[in-house]
């Protein structure tokens, strides 16, 4: 085999001669091979000290013990679940029909044991806070109880109304075929107030195209908290507003099926849970005295807690976007004590007020002042 020679230029100012090596071709790549093999451990040893000395860093040690409190969490609201499912359900799962225990029933992690959580199953999320009365789970046993694949039971609407008042969310069913409209609906207007929102009835109501004047930009997509028969979205149609409206049948009469037909967007929801959408997509939310109906309404399950009424104030914020607006509408305070509470509440989100208007219902007959409260907010940039 040959030889590679390598000639070297020596510096012009020492004066010196050429420097040359004459290497074989296997000496060549013994060398080639070295250097490489020196500079993958230098950068190998690189990677290592910086990501020893990252990991003792107090920012690396608050992301680690967060993580790990956050296991913590899950796996003791997976244990929770899990315990209050199993006191309930073995003196009461050969009653149950089977199309409850398959929602019911834990099922297997897709990969095994979790390292952090310990946890080989996941206790079932859903239908959770029915387990707590049976009578509840009585009656939402009796409306899982079909059979697949053959047409779903006729008595839905009460039995949703009923499981919703105990704020048990019914489960859906799943595997069975629903039915037409139960009557011939008429496609119309029918049931709009020819007053209300366009002429004015009382001091503490506002007009719609003064609200929508109001906004910061065009108000383009809606939605109407407990909005009944959706006389709103109606009213809103007219000025080129698609509003969604969230609607309960209540005491058999088929509001989603009324409200479809007139050709409205219904959607079967109870305030007291979580809105399906995403976040900051609503230019306008509407909300009606029954979506806050302190007495107990069945629409809002637990509503006369503070609690409820804050977690639907924090809600309605989220689908919100910002500069948004939120309309509350001839709400009804049976006290001052109430409307104070409403009022402390709104103030915690730092809304700017565009209208605000407090009114006296007359006649109420109790010792207690009932008040309206009407207010016209706007959600604000926050960082």
């Amino acid at each position: 085999m040959g030889s590679v020679s390598l000639n070297v230029p020596a510096p012009r100012r020492g004066g010196g001669r050429r420097i040359s090596c004459h290497c074989t071709p296997s000496l060549l790549n013994l060398l080639m091979f070295l250097a490489l093999l020196s500079t993958n451990a230098l950068a190998l040893l690189a990677f290592f000290s910086s990501s020893s000395s990252s990991s003792s860093s107090p920012a690396a040690s608050a992301a680690t013990a967060a993580a790990s409190t956050i296991s913590d969490h899950v796996a003791a609201i997976a244990r929770e679940i899990d315990t209050s499912s199993s006191s309930h359900l073995p003196h009461r799962a050969d009653g149950l029909p089977p199309e409850l225990l398959l929602f019911l029933s834990p099922h297997a992690l897709p990969l095994g044991r979790d390292a952090r959580t310990g946890l080989t199953h996941m206790p079932a999320s859903v239908a959770h806070s029915c387990f707590r009365s049976p009578a509840t789970l009585s009656l939402l046993a009796a409306f899982m109880s079909y059979d697949p694949h053959a047409a779903c039971p006729r008595n839905a609407t009460l039995q949703q109304h009923r499981l919703l008042s105990k704020a048990c969310e019914p489960l859906p069913r799943r595997r069975c075929l629903s039915g037409g409209p139960r009557a011939a609906l008429p496609a119309s207007n029918m049931g709009v107030d020819g007053r209300r929102w366009v002429r004015p009835r009382h001091d503490y109501e506002f007009l719609l195209d003064d609200v929508l004047r109001l906004g910061a930009t065009r108000i383009r997509i809606g939605l109407d908290v407990a909005g009944g028969a959706a006389n709103f979205a109606a009213r809103m149609r007219d000025r080129g507003v698609t509003v969604v409206t969230t609607v309960l049948d209540n005491a058999g009469k088929p509001m989603n099926e009324f409200v479809a037909a007139r050709g409205l967007f219904p959607l079967l929801l109870s305030p007291a849970h979580r809105f399906p959408f995403y976040d900051g997509v609503f230019d306008l939310v509407h909300v009606g005295t029954n979506a806050l109906d302190e007495g107990g309404a069945p629409s809002m399950g637990n509503s006369g807690m503070e609690e409820a009424l804050e977690f639907f104030m924090f809600d309605v914020d989220r689908v919100l976007r910002v500069g948004g607006l939120l309309w509350i509408d001839s709400y009804l305070c049976q006290s001052e004590e109430r409307r104070q509470l409403v009022v402390n509440l709104i103030k915690r989100f730092g809304y700017k007020k565009l209208k605000w208007m407090v009114g006296e219902k007359a006649g109420t007959g109790s010792a207690k002042t009932a008040l309206y409260l009407s207010a016209l907010l706007q959600k604000p940039a926050r960082d």
